[in-house]
């Protein structure tokens, strides 16, 4: 079995597999986010496109969590912060979710045969679920506006690593750029990410404490798992 990493949803077309289990990643923060919420209850995420959409569903009795360029929605009940996500408010509930890039690289993967998304927090649960299934693997890095990013990458460098030891090999040059930069990295993953664009436009708009608990691996077991029947995203 194989597995590659697409940097950038732009590129996705050259890596689609639709018999692969895709691995949508956005380290800062929409699939953190998404884990964050099926560990605080949520029974369900419909990753919508657009803000129109999102709208849509917030009239229609949804809660909703909406962020464009960092910010929460004006809309919205939530924004793209992990800990807005507590038991309290989404246990049981069912929740409409939109962001800049995360839910963008969702609807990218649409046609696979099965689409997960990953984050450091559940990086090994995220790679038993890859090993049980039997089939060849692609990270898809959400990046940011199309663009390639270090976190999304790093990520799938640390993927590619706990693949190994279950047979799996780099696909190609692109799993071995991301595994190369993730053993350079992984030492101290925090300083090595602090330099990076997202880093920066996170604690310029004081959102410094979702970064360590983005990059803090293994604090959750759940995959989130794209249910195409429905339309939406059920843990497991």
């Amino acid at each position: 079995m194989t597995v590659d990493v697409c940097f950038s949803p732009a590129l996705y077309p050259l890596y689609r597999r639709e018999e692969a289990t895709v691995v949508i990643v956005d380290v800062f923060r929409a699939t953190t986010t998404i884990a964050a919420a099926f560990a605080a209850g949520a029974r369900s995420i419909r990753p919508v496109a657009t803000v129109g959409e999102a709208e849509a569903c917030k009239a229609a009795g949804w809660l909703v969590g909406a962020e464009r360029n960092v910010r929460r929605c004006a809309f919205a009940d939530f924004g793209n912060s992990p800990s807005d996500y507590t038991p309290d408010r989404v246990a049981g509930r069912d929740i409409a979710f939109t962001t800049t890039n995360g839910t963008r690289a969702i609807h990218c993967a649409l046609g696979a045969r099965r689409i997960v998304t990953g984050a450091f927090t559940c990086l090994h649960a995220v790679a038993r679920y890859c090993t049980a299934g039997g089939r060849d693997a692609v990270v898809l890095c959400s990046g940011w506006e199309d663009r390639i990013n270090i976190e999304d990458t790093l990520f799938g460098g640390a993927l590619t690593e706990a693949l190994l030891p279950a047979g799996y090999r780099p696909a190609g040059d692109a799993a071995q750029i991301a595994l190369a930069l993730w053993q350079d990295a992984k030492a101290d993953l925090r300083a090595f990410v602090e330099r990076t664009e997202h880093a920066a436009r996170l604690r310029a708009n004081g959102l410094n404490a979702d970064i360590p608990r983005c990059l803090t691996p293994d604090t959750l077991t759940i995959v989130p798992v794209y249910s195409a029947e429905r339309g939406v995203l059920l843990p497991a």
